[in-house]
């Protein structure tokens, strides 16, 4: 969020929360905090700080088998990536709800002002009345001998009846206004805070886990860091190769809309990028920062999180599969990439790596969807 919506949004912020006096606490319906992975046990007789939380157990395994090594890598950069998609969605509803608190506030104020115009005409028919000697408009015609007058002034009677009315029911809708954008102003707000505290617990989970990770790879030797990378390109291959040989592209439609290509071509420019959790470009990228930004390049806007892509995108047969669709991985629709022809895919894979162009069936694939169907 820039600098000047924060500022707007402060602004209306502490407009909304002046007003919302009028109204009881509303109820918050935001998503619940994503939970914290557990703990390792303490040693006997230790104690935790209140507050503290202790990062998972990054302790090399017996004989410092790089396979087990491997797997508890993979386990904690999958687990890094949920909380990621975590993170990505409370952002994204936290500048969703910004907006609609700083739309409420506009709202209000005008609400306000009006208010106030409706009561200064109120208060200068009080006043004509009170210089007229305080005697109702219906007395004074009665008090009158001219009968024009007296006809003149039945007429003008029953539309000044007619005018007020309708001031005092304009008043009434105006406070009911009022108070129902304050009823909406609060739960918004509350709902922003649970959004901010769910944002806050999954970064807190994204940096446990790198950490964790990178502390674990820091205890290899550098002869160990190499046959790990060589242990992760061999199970890509394999995966890749099962894939291919399952014959699931013999039959491939592999063109491209004009759109598709487009979203391919920003999505290959960007190789070589570093990975960063929460990032959407344009210097670095986590996997469906990618993604939604080369759609958005290519005119189409899409969701932000991987798990939103899947749930909302129109979903296709990979035999139908052909490049710009958004293939999904694992069983959490954890991870996307973008399918770029011939069995491959671009995607930026994890902390650590940069943006790359790889075999699509290097990991499990979930499912396929396509922007723009």
């Amino acid at each position: 969020m820039g600098a000047g919506k924060r500022s707007l949004v402060a602004t209306a912020v502490g407009l909304v929360c002046a007003v919302t006096v009028l109204s009881g606490a509303g109820t918050a319906f935001a998503d619940p905090t994503p939970t914290l992975p557990p703990a390792p046990a303490l040693p006997p007789g230790a104690t935790l700080p209140p507050g503290a939380v202790l990062p998972p157990s990054v302790t090399l395994p017996p004989n410092r088998d790089l396979v087990a090594v491997q797997k508890r890598l993979e386990k904690l950069y999958h687990d890094a990536a949920v909380a990621t998609d975590a993170y990505n969605a409370a952002e994204e509803q936290t500048e969703r709800q910004s907006t609609e608190i700083v739309e409420l506030a506009q709202e209000i104020a005008k609400g306000q002002k009006r208010l106030a115009e409706l009561k200064d005409r109120a208060g200068a028919a009080a006043r004509a009345q009170y210089r007229s000697g305080g005697l109702p408009p219906r007395a004074r015609l009665w008090l009158s001998d001219d009968p024009q007058a007296w006809l003149d002034g039945v007429s003008r009677i029953r539309q000044g009846e007619k005018a007020t009315e309708g001031l005092l029911a304009e008043l009434t809708r105006t406070q009911q206004d009022l108070e129902l954008y304050a009823q909406d102003a609060t739960a918004q707000w509350q709902r922003l805070d649970t959004s901010r505290k769910a944002r806050a617990a999954a970064q807190k989970k994204i940096k446990q886990q790198i950490t964790a990770a990178e502390n674990l790879e820091s205890q290899l030797a550098k002869e160990e860091k190499e046959r790990l990378a060589a242990l992760e390109r061999e199970a890509a291959a394999r995966a890749q190769t099962s894939w291919l040989g399952s014959g699931i592209l013999d039959d491939l439609d592999g063109n491209a809309t004009a759109q598709g290509r487009k979203a391919v071509e920003f999505a290959t420019a960007q190789v070589g990028k570093p990975y960063e959790w929460g990032a959407e470009g344009p210097g670095t990228f986590d996997c469906s920062g990618l993604t939604s930004a080369a759609w958005a390049a290519a005119g189409i806007p899409i969701p932000r999180t991987s798990q939103e892509q899947w749930a909302q995108l129109p979903h296709v047969d990979i035999k139908d599969m052909r490049p710009g669709d958004l293939i999904v991985y694992f069983d959490d629709a954890s991870h996307i990439a973008m399918y770029v022809g011939d069995g491959k895919i671009v995607h930026a894979p994890r902390p650590g790596r940069t943006v790359t162009i790889t075999g699509a069936g290097s990991m499990r694939i979930l499912g396929v969807v396509r922007p723009g169907a």
